[in-house]
Formats: structure tokens, C-alpha cells, sequence
């Protein structure tokens, strides 16, 4: 009983799939905050890259890192806390880990991630025709 009971709130507090916001680990993002000083309420933006995710369901979080005056400075933020308004990806980074912590080793451009490129769909007709020409060092073989 009391498993189902815990089951129901966590379920009435968890943001629906059009809200929870679609990013991956590498991504570049803006983390809005909401943040309240006195009774003003204000957004505040984090920006970094998302080195982590852990947990699921309403334990969900996920670890931005920045470097801040010559300091990294690492932020965990929970995905359907209602203090974090919006979560917009800036660029989408190249990677082949889950984690990302080698990155705090790292300094100047060395903390770059390659960036992912989106391919278009693009019609076959529309497509441009490939010239007679090699590429490389490949050479052309006389028969």
C-alpha cells in the first residue's frame, strides 16, 4: 500500500515528456534557474556541459560544467525540480563515454568537444553529381 502511495506522488511530480527537456551528455546548454530573493523572483542562467546524468524517475539530475575565472565549477541540477525553468542546448558535442569527468583534467581549448553535425535529408535528384575526380592519394589505374 504504501509502495503505491509513493508510486502516485512520484508520479503527480514528475514533468510530462513535452516538458522534460531533450538534451545529451556532451551538449553544450543554458540552464535557467529560478531563483528568489526576498519576495523577487528572478531567472538565473548556468551555462556549460553536461559531463553526467545519474538517477531516474523523479531522482533524475545531471551535472553541467563550466570554467569560471580559471576555475571549473560544477553544478548538479535535478530535471523536474520546478526551480529549473528551461534547459536550452547551445551545441551538441561528439562523445563516446557516459561519463565525462576526464574533462576536468583538462584545460584552455583541450576541454572542447568535437561538435555534432546534423545531417539534412536531401533528395537523391537534388543531390550533387559526383565529378570524375579522386580524392586522396588514390590513383587512377591504367588497364
Amino acid at each position: 500500500m504504501s509502495q503505491q502511495l509513493l508510486a502516485d506522488v512520484e508520479a503527480s511530480s514528475l514533468k510530462s515528456e513535452s516538458e522534460k527537456p531533450v538534451f545529451e551528455i556532451g551538449d553544450t546548454v543554458d540552464v535557467h534557474t529560478r531563483i528568489l530573493e526576498g519576495e523577487k523572483e528572478r531567472i538565473q542562467i548556468f551555462n556549460g556541459v553536461v559531463i553526467a546524468m545519474n538517477g531516474s524517475g523523479s531522482r533524475e539530475t545531471f551535472t553541467v560544467r563550466r570554467i569560471v575565472a580559471g576555475e571549473g565549477v560544477e553544478r548538479k541540477f535535478p530535471i523536474h525540480s520546478p526551480k529549473v525553468a528551461k534547459v536550452e542546448v547551445k551545441r551538441s558535442g561528439v562523445t563516446r563515454r557516459a561519463k565525462l569527468y576526464y574533462l576536468r583534467d583538462r584545460v584552455g581549448k583541450a576541454v572542447k568537444l568535437r561538435e555534432r553535425r546534423v545531417e539534412a535529408v536531401v533528395n537523391a535528384d537534388a543531390a550533387p553529381k559526383a565529378s570524375g575526380k579522386l580524392r586522396g592519394r588514390a590513383k587512377k589505374r591504367s588497364t
